[in-house]
C-alpha cells in the first residue's frame, strides 16, 4: 500500500486542523493506519491510530480530547482531526500502515512498513 499525507499548515494556537491520509492499493480496510509526528531535534512519536476492520481508535495522552482519527474504508482515507492545537504540536506529521497489527505494537514505530511522505504542521502562539 501507498500513503500520501496532506493538510498541514500554519494554524495559531487553539485553533484546528485536519490531516489526511489516502491510500491506495487492495485490502485497505486489513491494515492499522496511525499517525506519528517529528517535531524539530526530536525522535519520531506515536500520536493515534486506527485499527484495521472495525476501525478502533488509539491516542497518545497528549492528544486525547483534543484529536480525533477515523477512517473511510470506501474512499480509503484516513483522517486526523486536531482540535485546540498547541505551539507543541509543531511537527511534521506522518501517516503509516500495517497489517493485521496487533493491539499491543499500534504504538511502536517499527511494527509499521508503509509509510507517507509526511506533513508540516506548524502552530503559532
Amino acid at each position: 500500500v501507498q500513503l500520501q499525507a496532506s493538510g498541514g499548515g500554519l494554524v495559531q494556537a487553539g485553533g484546528s486542523r485536519r490531516l489526511s491520509c489516502s491510500a491506495s492499493g487492495s485490502f485497505f480496510i486489513n491494515y492499522t493506519v496511525a499517525w506519528f509526528r517529528q517535531a524539530p531535534g526530536k525522535g519520531r512519536e506515536f500520536v493515534s491510530a486506527v485499527k484495521y476492520g472495525i476501525g478502533t481508535p488509539y491516542y497518545d495522552d497528549f492528544v486525547k480530547g483534543r484529536f480525533t482519527i477515523s477512517r473511510d474504508n470506501d474512499k480509503k482515507m484516513v483522517y486526523l482531526q486536531m482540535n485546540s492545537l498547541r505551539p507543541e504540536d509543531t511537527a511534521v506529521y506522518y501517516c503509516a500502515a500495517a497489517s493485521f497489527l496487533h493491539d499491543d505494537d499500534y504504538g511502536t514505530e517499527r511494527h509499521y512498513n508503509f509509510w507517507g511522505q509526511g506533513t508540516q504542521v506548524t502552530v503559532s502562539s
